[in-house]
């Protein structure tokens, strides 16, 4: 079998961003949950911010995951794991998180990055991470963040109390009670040039630091 590679995607992986989305909807239908739905345009833009990261074994998809910042970038979250249901198994989704975990904290390296979820798997390789359960008070108050819930099946829970507890668990990494990140050089070097004056990132039609 060929390798699958995991890596930080870039404006190359647009053309694998309507089978990601395709591929989330599917998952989220079986499982009968919900999700946080998110448009071509939003991912494109999460790739092209060096904000996303794709596993795949030579041309097919198998995998994608996208990094969030919110509270004037305090808090992060790596959002929307995914692995094609032909790739499950075989430790994509943790190699896919552990590359999206690492980003962030080389990215934003004193925020607290923390993680809703629902399911078993993720809560496990969270926990491998060094990450713990809070309670939602812990969490970001970015409405912009909980807007994201509205999209779930499960929002009235959210809504009747009072935004305190839901059916997702909350899971908080501190990012002062652990040994910085590394990251490849490459990667850090593409950053900094993503990170360049705004006013160059302007001129490409996007805000590289949302």
């Amino acid at each position: 079998m060929e390798e699958i590679k995991v890596l930080v995607a870039d404006a190359s992986h647009e053309r694998y961003v309507d089978t990601i989305l395709q591929t989330i909807a599917d998952a989220a239908k079986v499982r009968g949950t919900g999700i946080a739905k998110r448009t071509h345009e939003y991912l494109t833009t999460k790739m092209k911010e060096a904000k996303a990261v794709i596993a795949l074994q030579g041309e097919r998809f198998a995998g994608f995951s996208y990094i969030e910042t919110w509270g004037n970038k305090q808090y992060v979250t790596t959002s929307g794991l995914i692995v094609h249901p032909d790739f499950r198994g075989l430790g994509v989704a943790k190699k896919i998180k552990d590359m999206t975990f690492t980003l962030a904290r080389t990215r934003w390296p004193h925020a607290k990055i923390f993680s809703l979820t629902s399911g078993a798997a993720v809560m496990t390789m969270n926990t491998q991470l060094g990450y713990q359960p809070v309670t939602f008070a812990d969490l970001t108050d970015d409405e912009a963040f909980w807007r994201g819930c509205e999209g779930c099946i499960n929002v009235d829970v959210l809504h009747r109390t009072g935004r305190k507890y839901c059916i997702c668990t909350a899971m908080l990494y501190d990012p002062e009670e652990h040994l910085p990140a590394k990251i490849p050089q490459e990667v850090l070097d593409r950053i900094k040039r993503l990170e360049a004056p705004q006013s160059s990132s302007r001129n490409k039609g996007f805000d590289l630091h949302s």
